[in-house]
């Protein structure tokens, strides 16, 4: 895991910036209830999404974040609605809010049921639960990066794998609500950007073992290694509380 402390003042720009930022936010409120008035960010960050949830809706937006740093960032873009607290234990009373949101989160995490269950616990009947999942798979899809990569990963089931999530909201009377998808502008990575990410360890808890320094050199080696690659497309799943 990545010390968010730590990354927040360069999180931003290393995560596609605000093109993406704009991309998941028109994505999100797409899944979103034309009757909800309230909506929580839940690992909200920098509150570079959070904030396009206030420009481009009439809702009351809250977020939550466990780093300080991040939190301290979120604050200062949509205002005191941003909360430090854990997503395993969210600071909100239970049928309260009407939209929870994880953007990028579940696959950070092997706690995602327990953030799964909080969500539904906080939802009022009839609110929605909108998450990212299969993050991981997004990147590098069908090209010559992910077809080296793909013999190293490691053999476990993501934590934000579609399957798992659907099945974890049903124990939780959350049902299926829609889809959305959205481009990660600008994340198309080149092999020789990937072979940085591995050598910095980046991907330590996706692949299972393999010597960095060899497995930089065969994706340097792969063809235009400087040439991005296409940006991943991220998949959202919406689900309603019963």
């Amino acid at each position: 895991m990545l010390d968010y402390d730590a990354e927040a003042t360069a999180y931003d720009a290393t995560r596609g910036g605000v093109p993406r930022a704009d991309a998941a936010a028109e994505a999100v409120l797409s899944l979103v209830p034309g009757y909800a008035r309230t909506l929580l960010d839940v690992g909200c960050g920098t509150g570079l999404v959070t904030e396009r949830y206030v420009r481009r809706s009439s809702l009351t937006v809250f977020g939550v974040d466990p780093a300080p740093g991040m939190a301290r960032m979120a604050a200062r873009r949509i205002g005191a609605t941003v909360t430090l607290g854990d997503s395993r234990q969210l600071p909100y009373s239970t049928r309260t809010l009407d939209a929870v949101v994880t953007v990028w989160l579940l696959h950070l995490v092997p706690f995602s049921a327990t953030v799964i269950s909080e969500a539904a616990r906080v939802l009022r009947p009839g609110g929605v639960f909108v998450t990212t999942v299969d993050k991981d798979a997004a990147h590098h899809a069908h090209s010559d990066i992910e077809a080296l990569l793909a013999p190293y990963r490691a053999p476990r089931e993501p934590y934000d794998a579609a399957a798992t999530v659907a099945e974890t909201a049903a124990r939780h009377g959350l049902t299926p609500a829609g889809e959305a998808h959205f481009t990660g502008q600008g994340q198309g990575l080149s092999p020789r950007g990937a072979a940085a990410n591995v050598e910095r360890g980046d991907y330590a808890s996706l692949l299972g073992s393999h010597d960095p320094a060899e497995l930089a050199r065969r994706l340097t080696a792969l063809p235009e290694p400087d040439e991005p690659r296409p940006d991943p497309v991220y998949r959202l799943l919406a689900f309603r509380k019963r």
